[in-house]
């Protein structure tokens, strides 16, 4: 597609695997822009919230600001965006704000390791909680790609 600016926009617990992507990219002739959710470093305080409503009351707490990340990017001229594990929610506004075209990488989901496919994979077994009351009859298998039917 001709890009030549990838910009990264990832959580602040993504930080050295943000690293290792950028220094990926780069290696192969790409300039990387990358911006953590905590860029800014707005206290939590600063908006609102109480001491006791931080995760370490008492501590300066940066809130996520994933609009300023956007905004960002589209200043460094970034023509494709990689999503390193925002959290829910915040991606949206990523994407809303973002100029460039986006993709996601990891999607953040702490309980599966980041592989939220996991809960798909282990519907009916491990992870058959996530069916409701209207659990519909097992669908039945699809033949593998390219076996012949007979």
């Amino acid at each position: 597609m001709g890009f030549k600016r990838i910009g990264i926009a990832t959580c602040i617990s993504f930080v050295d695997h943000a690293k290792t992507l950028s220094g990926i990219l780069e290696s192969h002739g790409f300039e990387v822009a990358s911006v953590a959710c905590k860029s800014g470093g707005v206290d939590k305080q600063d908006l609102g919230l109480r001491e006791d409503q931080k995760i370490f009351p008492g501590s300066h707490e940066s809130i996520c600001n994933p609009v300023a990340q956007a905004e960002f990017l589209n200043r460094a001229g970034c023509q494709l965006n990689v999503v390193l594990g925002l959290c829910v929610g915040h991606d949206g506004l990523f994407f809303r704000h973002a100029e460039g075209l986006t993709t996601v990488l990891v999607a953040k989901d702490r309980v599966l390791a980041h592989n939220p496919i996991g809960a798909l994979n282990l519907a009916d077994t491990y992870y058959d909680k996530v069916w409701g009351p209207e659990r519909p009859e097992k669908p039945p298998k699809l033949p593998a790609a390219g076996r012949r039917q007979d």
